[in-house]
């Protein structure tokens, strides 16, 4: 193992710093042209750059957020000014992370299921992005709820490929962030997805085992549970909360530092009040709970800055004030109110 278990460790403790997150900044080209394009700017090199140099460089940002995870080009783009992005991460107190998966295919015999690709060269990959800075990584495995879905095919080879990176990741002295996402997709009830979620955890957790990956040195970033978008029942986030630390504690060993979920598609304001629930609680959770957060954390930053350089400050702000309320929410301290401040 080229890095030890404390510097694992160490890099997990300020991962989990309290009342921290991580931003998700990782975006695939084709998931990035689709945020640009919703606000009219044209996906470029320098666009891409322009718009995660406002992001990393926005004051303050390094007392909410502990971590961000970058898109491969992003980990060796320089700003303006010409200082690596990594560093300016790095002179704000935040830990670089990089996204490594290779996106999904087709599961072969299971044309409705997807696995994830990327493990051919993971590690001389993962040597290379320790040297430009980055100190943990993420891999997302995507599972589909629909008629006879998910099937325990693809929950397997989702769950094997996990355990296989973050095994990886482990010997190159790299944390690995364990993504299994139980898709929104559909109209299930809250109950469907909370049964497909603790069966994907249990298999998740079985594979971890089964390639030794030291459960204190990994960082678990699941879906809450949640109804399908197109579901007609609302709940409330103390219902999420609920359902959401129920299936955890059946599934997540305590030995598992911290559990920081995706947002998945909801509002900023729907994410934030349901993690705040999960904080809210009365009794102790073994792990710290906080958020890894895409969309909840930038759609209000994208809509402010408009690929406008003019409007950096006002799309800094907006990024300042989204992260100050999704910290509050990781300490169990956010209000509605704090939304019409």
């Amino acid at each position: 193992m080229s890095m030890s278990i404390p510097d694992l460790a160490k890099t997990v403790a300020e991962l989990t710093a309290p009342g921290k997150g991580i931003l998700a900044a990782d975006e695939s080209a084709g998931t990035i042209e689709k945020r640009l394009k919703a606000v009219n700017v044209a996906s470029t090199e320098q666009t891409r750059r322009e718009y995660r140099e406002l992001l990393f460089s926005t004051p303050g940002l390094g007392e909410f957020i502990s971590g961000v995870i970058l898109f491969e080009e992003t980990l060796k783009q320089k700003s303006a000014a010409g200082v690596t992005l990594p560093e300016l991460l790095k002179a704000q107190g935040i830990v670089p992370g990089i996204k490594v998966d290779k996106g999904t295919m087709p599961l072969p015999g299971f044309p409705e299921e997807k696995v994830t690709q990327g493990l051919d060269g993971l590690a001389q990959r993962l040597s290379e992005y320790r040297q430009l800075g980055a100190r943990f990584a993420k891999w997302r495995a995507v599972i589909a709820i629909g008629t006879g879905l998910p099937t325990p095919q693809a929950i397997a080879a989702n769950a094997h490929a996990l355990a296989c990176y973050a095994a990886i990741c482990q010997e190159q002295g790299v944390v690995p962030i364990v993504e299994p996402e139980v898709l929104m997709d559909g109209d299930h009830p809250l109950a469907t997805c909370a049964r497909v979620t603790e069966e994907v955890l249990h298999a998740v957790f079985h594979a971890l085992h089964q390639q030794r990956v030291a459960l204190e040195c990994m960082l678990l970033k699941p879906n809450m549970v949640v109804p399908g978008s197109a579901c007609p029942e609302p709940v409330t986030p103390q219902q999420v909360a609920q359902a959401t630390l129920t299936c955890l504690r059946r599934t997540v060993p305590a030995a598992v530092p911290g559990i920081n979920f995706l947002s998945g598609g909801q509002s900023e304001a729907t994410a934030t009040a349901n993690l705040h629930a999960l904080n809210a609680t009365v009794e102790k959770q073994p792990w710290v709970l906080s958020f890894s957060y895409g969309r909840a954390l930038q759609a209000s930053v994208l809509r402010a800055w408009r690929g406008e350089t003019a409007n950096k400050s006002i799309a800094q702000r907006a990024l300042h004030r989204r992260a100050r309320l999704t910290s509050a929410a990781a300490q169990g301290k956010y209000t509605a109110a704090m939304e019409n401040e």
